[in-house]
């Protein structure tokens, strides 16, 4: 039996560790694969009356077809602003607009271009691994110290590190789930 005292660490570590998970699919959701998604853009910030503003808060963006983006300005003044931003993005993309509406053709990925988006997104998931045990760590050293300061059973210690390795088994083996998706994505044609 985990004493509570010891359980606020876990419940802590697992609800840090879902978060890493969280911002890991966020993250996956920016590498392009084969087909658009306006979640490909949400990461562009655009230079909006001084200040930078996400896209999606200044234009609609959607996926009409399975290579075509197109983003709608709310305010049509902003349009040339919203292009040079989508251009300066580092996703490679050309997008074209007729006064009314940003078109962004998703070329076709050649392998070479594939093959540096997965190396991209094992270093993501590499990175996020490394937060996973960082919390592991940070979790473990919270436990002795609370153990040595309220005298708590030596077996609580050892029970409690074992729910965090758990834990971290766990998140891992999401990651690489995640991951081995997001490959055969980007690698299907």
């Amino acid at each position: 039996m985990i004493p509570p005292e010891l359980q606020s660490i876990i419940d802590d570590t697992k609800k840090k560790m879902d978060e890493t998970i969280i911002y890991y699919k966020k993250e996956l959701s920016h590498v392009r694969a084969g087909k658009a998604k306006p979640a490909l853009l949400d990461g562009v910030k655009v230079d909006y009356y001084g200040s930078q503003t996400p896209l999606n808060q200044l234009a609609n963006v959607s996926a009409p077809e399975a290579r075509l983006l197109t983003v709608q300005p709310f305010d049509q003044s902003a349009m040339e602003d919203i292009e040079k931003a989508i251009m300066s993005a580092g996703l490679g993309l050309n997008p074209s607009n007729d006064g009314n509406i940003i078109r962004i053709p998703l070329p076709i990925l050649s392998e070479e271009r594939r093959k540096e988006l997965v190396s991209r997104v094992k270093e993501i998931a590499e990175d996020t691994r490394i937060s996973i045990r960082n919390t592991r760590r940070d979790a473990n050293d919270e436990i002795k110290k609370r153990v040595e300061q309220q005298s708590l059973p030596e077996d609580s210690k050892y029970e409690a590190e074992d729910a965090i390795q758990e834990l971290t088994d766990q998140h891992t083996e999401r990651v690489d789930d995640l991951l081995e998706k997001k490959k055969k994505e980007i690698m299907t044609v």
